[in-house]
């Protein structure tokens, strides 16, 4: 996989090695902690660097991936998305319009939840003809949690919260590996239509992989919008609409958009269409039945609580229920 070194990218997005948090002192915690603090704080995105998932796991379940896009359309039918409340199985292209102001987006996913992972591959979850599909993302999911708490427990550090404040309150892994496949262009977009509209994500966390095609942006408070490429041995970490309700806003949660390939204009029928792009986000989502409500430490006289308290799992369905 081709990728772009650090000293390349966007100044606005911090890279940040998590090895010292994992394996540091105490001091060295606090360091890593109050970094990602910084970085959650004012752009709601950062680098991650060895944060513990093998390159050998995520090389194969691009494959798998790879695997299952390339399916005919009948066979990836057969594990339709059928509903909000269960979030699982395949979506596709312009199904989901993450801007609900324009076109639907020109992609198509496959959604994975905890149930996937903890089912027996003989049940039927995943595509037949796939022998390696099950057994690579139950695994992979489970690699993404076990960072995901990792993470938690240095946003609890960061907030000056019990170690395991967060981790309290995910505990059945309401988790959403989504493998994302953008195909080559066959046709121009229509006006305003992308790769995935402007917007936020809803949980509390994602965990980012990307291939090389690039494509993905951020939106800066003044607005304009800057590339978040893939970095060499990283993930891309970002903040969620629940963490930032949670954290009364000291936590960003960042509108983010995937563009359509550089060159291609909806209204220039001379432009070439671009190539395709493939992703793998896992998604992170309190418990359902927490109450988010402003965490202790993020809120006195002078900065009350901005949000009312909400149910995880409501707001969670509210918004799937608009996406798609």
């Amino acid at each position: 996989m081709t990728t772009v070194e650090p000293q390349s990218v966007s100044a606005n997005i911090p890279i940040i090695d998590f090895s010292l948090f994992l394996t540091g002192s105490s001091k060295d915690r606090q360091q890593v902690a109050q970094e990602i603090f910084q970085a959650c704080h004012q752009v709601g995105f950062l680098y991650l660097k060895n944060h513990g998932i093998p390159q050998t796991a995520i090389v194969q379940a691009f494959e798998q991936s790879h695997v299952f896009f390339g399916l005919s359309l009948a066979e990836k039918q057969r594990l339709a998305w059928s509903s909000a409340h269960s979030n699982q199985g395949y979506i596709g292209v312009e199904q989901e319009r993450l801007d609900e102001a324009q076109p639907g987006d020109l992609k198509e996913a496959f959604n994975i939840t905890q149930e996937f992972s903890l089912a027996d591959s003989t049940t039927g979850y995943g595509p037949a003809n796939c022998p390696l599909f099950h057994q690579t993302f139950a695994e992979f999911f489970a690699l993404c949690a076990a960072t995901a708490g990792q993470v938690f427990r240095a946003f609890a550090c960061a907030l000056a919260l019990p170690d395991d404040y967060l981790i309290k309150r995910h505990q059945t892994n309401d988790y959403t590996l989504r493998l994302l496949h953008y195909p080559p262009l066959g046709v121009l977009p229509a006006p305003g239509q992308l790769r995935a509209g402007a917007h936020s994500d809803y949980g509390s966390l994602t965990l980012l992989f990307q291939d090389s095609v690039g494509g993905l942006e951020i939106q800066r408070t003044s607005g304009d919008w800057i590339a978040a490429p893939v970095v060499c041995d990283t993930i891309l970490i970002n903040i969620g609409d629940l963490m930032e309700r949670w954290t009364n806003g000291v936590f960003r949660s960042t509108r983010h958009r995937v563009r359509l390939p550089q060159g291609v204009q909806a209204q220039d029928n001379s432009t070439s269409l671009g190539p395709g792009r493939n992703s793998i986000a896992f998604f992170c989502q309190p418990d359902a039945d927490v109450d988010i409500v402003c965490l202790p430490t993020c809120s006195d006289d002078q900065n009350p609580p901005k949000y009312p308290p909400v149910k995880s799992g409501d707001y969670l369905l509210s918004r799937l229920q608009a996406t798609h």
